[in-house]
């Protein structure tokens, strides 16, 4: 029997296990979690997956539906590629043409001969002997020396430059709010932030605080931007709320810094930052910030006194706090809303605004 005829005769016998392809973008949902892609870029795939699936191609559909703008829509729509998911991810920021360096050989050749000579002189008092040494070049400058300096290599103890250097990269990494999963607790966060006032020649900082779930809050002015006053106010917040605050948030600035930054660590609070220049991070103690200078200060309750206008303040903010209806909490005032969901008795502390 030929081969063509025991093949058209057994061909019908033959089992096959028929392999079931599951829905493509369930697929493409996998592929992004094998490719371990960012969370803004499974975001980004989400759209593209409503936009087909259930907008049917609509795209101002898919753009009130997470609330994002047509042209970023389509900015990411136009990039994307099935097959290479990565052109999800955002692209580098980097600018294309970096600063060259300034200095000149002979330059270069100078300041390390200096440097060597006077190992242990700063790019200030190297870049004066370089002036005094070679009055006619009038290019050089301090900055130059320094980018010199850092080039070469060239200090008096590399070892301890490099540990110190080690030491300040260390230092820098600060935890992002990004990385904390919010809870529905009170106290499980705080954020806080500053209002600057200008007010008859006078300058007056306002520091303000809220819980980001039941949006109790707390306001008061100083007279400086100093860490101590940023330390005084968190005191007095724990105080307040009898020390229940798991972790608080602030922005990167000079006041939540030294001696506010040393209070956190003796009341064992964890603390996390707001990404620079991205104010949504804190759009609660921000709208906070709002309704304090519209139904406060705008209705003729500001002054430089630091004691009269915290006075009016306190007694704003048991307003706010006891009476007050929030729409974020369905109308109800935060004491009362505690009252109901936290289950605590109806008497409040009575160092609440101490």
């Amino acid at each position: 029997m030929s081969k063509d005829k025991i093949f058209k005769n057994e061909w019908p016998y033959f089992k096959f296990n028929e392999i079931k392809l599951s829905d493509k973008w369930e697929r493409l949902r996998k592929t992004a979690n094998v490719l371990k892609l960012s969370k803004s870029a499974k975001q980004r795939l989400e759209w593209i997956i409503y936009y087909y699936i259930k907008a049917d191609k609509n795209v101002s559909l898919t753009c009130r539906y997470y609330g994002i703008s047509r042209k970023t829509f389509y900015k990411w729509s136009n990039v994307f590629d099935e097959t290479n998911l990565i052109t999800l991810e955002d692209k580098s920021k980097a600018p294309r043409n970096t600063r060259k360096k300034e200095y000149t050989n002979v330059q270069y050749v100078r300041v390390v001969e200096l440097r060597k000579k006077y190992i242990k002189y700063g790019k200030i008092k190297i870049f004066k002997k370089y002036k005094r040494k070679y009055p006619l070049d009038d290019s050089i400058s301090e900055w130059k020396v320094q980018r010199i300096i850092e080039s070469s290599g060239i200090y008096y103890k590399p070892a301890r430059k490099d540990k110190i250097q080690a030491k300040r990269a260390r230092s820098q990494y600060k935890k992002r709010i990004t990385e904390l999963k919010i809870k529905p607790k009170a106290g499980y966060l705080l954020c806080l932030d500053t209002i600057i006032k200008y007010w008859n020649g006078q300058k007056r900082y306002i520091l303000t605080a809220i819980d980001k779930f039941n949006k109790l809050a707390f306001a008061r002015m100083y007279t400086n931007h100093s860490s101590l006053s940023a330390r005084d106010f968190l005191l007095r917040l724990s105080y307040a709320l009898n020390g229940n605050i798991d972790n608080i948030q602030t922005d990167n600035g000079s006041e939540f810094q030294k001696y506010f930054d040393k209070a956190c660590n003796s009341l064992n609070l964890n603390r996390y930052f707001s990404r620079n220049r991205t104010p949504k991070d804190n759009a609660v103690c921000e709208r906070f910030n709002r309704t304090l200078k519209e139904e406060f200060i705008s209705l003729g309750n500001m002054t430089t006194n630091v004691d009269v206008f915290n006075r009016k303040l306190t007694e704003w903010l048991i307003e706010y706090n006891f009476e007050r209806p929030h729409q974020s909490l369905d109308y109800l005032a935060p004491i009362e809303f505690i009252q109901k969901y936290s289950k605590v008795l109806p008497m409040w502390s009575s160092n609440t605004f101490a």
